[in-house]
């Protein structure tokens, strides 16, 4: 892709945690604490979901992908802002822009999407069992997958470019910590209000549709539920549903916050609080929520310990 720009705008000054100028150091000891404990139980558990063949499941499948998805969006992030975090110059270049854009946009919304994957794959294994294994195959786990990112790297090709061709001639100064859509659209010198539809239009497509059909196989899944005679059969199943519920309402409703709402209403300090919490705390919570708390994860965990710690004979 050839990015054609009218503007004298060659970098990017990032200003989003530069108030907290006293905090600079210990909030550099703490995100790097914090990315290097979720990047290694995320490691953990893409491995143990690996090396762990009961957990060759379609539910673990998913689980899998969204722990790599999530390392890889935090990972466009976290270090460039660590380093921000000691520099006195806190620049990026207009490539890279544009490249952590795009990059953060396409995991973000193939992340939107693979929930409402995991959402159908908690639908199939309730309310349609006897078939589980038909429509939730090797082929067809990847064939959602397929889709997710297809529809994500969609997304992200004509939001970037949309906002790559706007002119930037009067401030090159974001009031952010990386290079986001509504930051940008407020230091860009004019924008149309077909360009700004249509990126809100895109931004219902991947978070409002993907929410209806979880929402739809929700109500599917609590109409099943009820009619289990046993307490303990329900309370299974419903445990089942909880992580993801919870991932569910955290993701969308940070990220919902921030893009489904008129640029006018932008404010910098709100959009940086809760930038933080889906880019940084909410990746942190999630292997907690999905897989460390799971019986059948830490079982599969000390299994793999075990074999890997075993020499071989």
């Amino acid at each position: 892709m050839e990015w054609v720009n009218e503007t004298s705008v060659r970098e990017f000054f990032f200003l989003g945690l530069s108030s907290l100028a006293g905090l600079q150091q210990l909030l550099f000891v703490v995100f790097l604490l914090l990315y290097l404990f979720m990047m290694g139980t995320n490691a953990i558990i893409i491995s143990t979901i690996v090396l762990d063949r009961a957990l060759h499941t379609p539910m673990h499948f998913f689980l899998g992908v969204l722990s790599c998805s999530e390392t890889c969006y935090t990972f466009v992030i976290i270090p460039k802002m660590l380093v921000d975090l000691l520099a006195q110059k806190k620049t990026i270049s207009f490539l890279g822009c544009a490249i952590q854009m795009f990059t953060f946009l396409f995991l973000i919304c193939s992340h939107s999407f693979l929930l409402a994957a995991m959402g159908y794959d908690h639908y199939v294994a309730i309310c349609n069992r006897l078939r589980y294994t038909v429509l939730m195959g090797y082929g067809g786990c990847l064939g959602l997958v397929a889709a997710a990112c297809a529809c994500g790297f969609t997304v992200s090709v004509v939001i970037t470019s949309l906002i790559f061709h706007l002119p930037f001639h009067s401030s090159n100064h974001l009031h952010h910590y990386f290079y986001d859509i509504s930051p940008v659209l407020k230091v860009a010198s004019h924008h149309s209000r077909l360009s700004q539809l249509v990126i809100f239009m895109l931004g219902v497509f991947v978070l409002v549709i993907p929410l209806l059909l979880i929402l739809v196989s929700y109500i599917h899944i609590i109409s099943v539920i009820l009619k289990i005679p046993s307490s303990v059969g329900r309370y299974k199943a419903f445990s089942t549903c909880a992580s993801h519920l919870i991932v569910v309402t955290i993701h969308y409703g940070c990220a919902s916050f921030i893009y489904l709402r008129p640029n006018s209403n932008y404010s910098s300090s709100q959009d940086t609080l809760i930038s933080v919490s889906y880019t940084i705390l909410t990746p942190l919570f999630n292997p907690m929520i999905y897989s460390l708390r799971s019986k059948e994860f830490k079982s599969a965990l000390r299994r793999t310990m075990v074999q890997t710690s075993c020499p071989i004979n």
